[in-house]
């Protein structure tokens, strides 16, 4: 917070919002020269400092460039060049003339399929001037284009969950509150961690910083933690966690540990699994070594993620003695079978006692960005964009699988696709290209 004195003179600064927080800038001769940190904001974001120094650096492009033999020959060079030559600066009409041409032979010759605009990235603050909605607003507009779903962040959550809960993303906006945390839970069992620095930052904008405060409450309030995490500061020093660090990858192990204690010491809520779930009967069959001869107890678990059983037995103890959340962070689905470590949370939060009681049950990316655990916000307002009348689309990791493997048949949540054969690229607000695509680029258009 900035003194009673300092608040008077830096209050006059023009406000601007970014992804890490609201800044006041302070300008000399038209030029941005400092951020200077909201002066209500109690934690402000110290990424800013860099702000000021990048807008104006050498290595930014100021205005369009376009590749030397596209200038010569066209957007079908065949110089085999690409990847190597050089880029020439062109007046803003030529290159709007250029894209404008690509965009009109595209879509005659090979159809809207075959134009690629999936523009993932978060880009602008707020939701107005968002460009990946204003893009594909342009080219719903204009016949449509070849898209892509889920995120990079949430993709296996947001599969499964719908599958065995509902509406994947609604669980942010149900799952306990860092305030009802601090009134309600008495233990948080945090499979990943709460890395506090990441919620520094959310896609809307962040106008306070009040994570670290909410946090600093639970604790106060008695809030036990449980950081099972190979980082032990993925909690902050303060929550004064207990930390467990298993072998990378070995959540799921360790869940089905956990489960297994609260089956065969009786300790698990009948009465929810039978009035509020299916399939726990076969589960347990599984759970306990009736439908396969190995029982997935806390030995079971403890050889597989290298935690001690009894420490797995006793956690699974308070778990059901307690008000208990389970919490998952985002990094938990981004490995190899990423689903399946949130449908086990889920099936271990069912039988914890805690579901559906205020501040138990499952939560989802606590701390992954600012607004998860917050109270509710306001959803900022945006331009609408029509509905797009082509059907064709990818998962969002599969970028260089649909440029390299045109024709390809693939299995995704439950469906058969077809990766279109793309002919243009269009993308703003992010860097959808990885190195390894230099095969695909250096072929001809």
């Amino acid at each position: 917070m900035l003194r009673e004195g300092v608040y008077q003179e830096k209050s006059a600064l023009p406000l601007v919002a970014t992804h890490w927080g609201a800044y006041r800038v302070e300008t000399d001769a038209g030029r941005v020269v400092k951020l200077h940190p909201f002066e209500l904001d109690p934690h402000p974001s110290p990424i800013a400092r860099s702000m000021a120094g990048t807008l104006d650096d050498a290595c930014r492009i100021t205005q369009p460039m376009v590749r030397r033999g596209w200038l010569r020959h066209g957007p079908r060079s065949s110089d085999n060049q690409r990847g190597s030559e050089p880029f020439v600066p062109v007046p803003w009409n030529t290159a709007l003339d250029l894209a404008a041409q690509v965009i009109a032979d595209v879509k005659q010759k090979n159809g809207n399929e075959a134009i690629f605009s999936g523009s993932y990235g978060w880009a602008s603050t707020g939701r107005f001037h968002r460009s990946q909605g204003h893009l594909q607003r342009f080219f719903n507009l204009y016949g449509g284009f070849t898209g892509s779903v889920d995120t990079y962040s949430t993709a296996a959550l947001g599969v499964i969950l719908p599958r065995v809960i509902g509406p994947a993303y609604e669980i942010f906006n149900l799952m306990p509150t860092w305030d009802e945390i601090a009134a309600h839970t008495q233990l948080m069992v945090a499979f990943g961690g709460l890395a506090l620095k990441n919620s520094q930052v959310n896609v809307q904008g962040v106008g306070i910083h009040s994570a670290e405060d909410r946090q600093r409450a639970c604790r106060a309030a008695g809030v036990q933690f449980v950081n099972i995490s190979q980082v032990r500061d993925d909690t902050a020093d303060f929550l004064e966690a207990e930390w467990a660090a298993p072998r990378p990858n070995t959540d799921t192990a360790v869940m089905l540990g956990l489960a297994h204690t609260l089956a065969a010491e009786n300790l698990h809520d009948r009465d929810f699994l039978q009035c509020c779930c299916t399939g726990f009967a076969r589960f347990r069959a599984y759970l306990m070594g009736e439908s396969d001869g190995r029982p997935k107890d806390a030995e079971w678990a403890a050889q597989i993620s290298g935690l001690n059983a009894e420490w797995i037995r006793g956690l699974a103890r308070r778990i059901a003695s307690r008000r208990t959340l389970i919490g998952v962070s985002w990094s938990l689905n981004r490995a190899d079978h990423g689903e399946q470590p949130y449908w086990m949370a889920l099936t271990l939060a069912a039988m914890s006692g805690s579901m559906g009681k205020p501040g138990g049950g499952l939560g989802v990316g606590y701390a992954a960005m600012h607004s998860l655990g917050q109270p509710a916000s306001v959803q900022a307002a945006g331009l609408p964009v029509p509905a797009n009348p082509v059907k064709t689309f990818i998962p969002v990791a599969r970028i260089s699988d649909l440029l390299l493997y045109p024709g390809q048949t693939i299995d995704y949540n439950g469906q058969k696709l077809i990766y279109p054969r793309i002919r243009l690229v269009y993308w703003c607000g992010g860097d959808p290209f990885h190195h390894h695509l230099w095969k695909w680029l250096r072929n001809d258009y």
